[in-house]
């Protein structure tokens, strides 16, 4: 039916939803320890930088991946 239906999409939004925090969560951990690194002299902070920038590159193309799979499945 329609409301079963529209019931289905609120679950789907959700666990999107939890997906796109999953990915963000998984950034700010990766990024804690790119600091840590810099910190303890492991990295340069050019090294530090360019982490930095595939790690928002991939946190990005997952987020958009998780927003087609939600469209697709509305």
């Amino acid at each position: 039916t329609e409301e079963r239906r529209r019931d289905f999409t609120k679950v789907a939004r959700h666990e999107a939803e939890n997906a796109r925090v999953a990915v963000r969560s998984v950034r700010r951990d990766l990024m804690n320890e790119l600091k840590e690194m810099v910190k303890e002299k492991l990295i340069s902070e050019d090294d530090e930088r360019r982490a930095h920038d595939e790690v928002q590159k991939l946190t990005d193309h997952w987020v958009a991946e998780v927003d087609a799979t939600l469209a697709e499945k509305e």
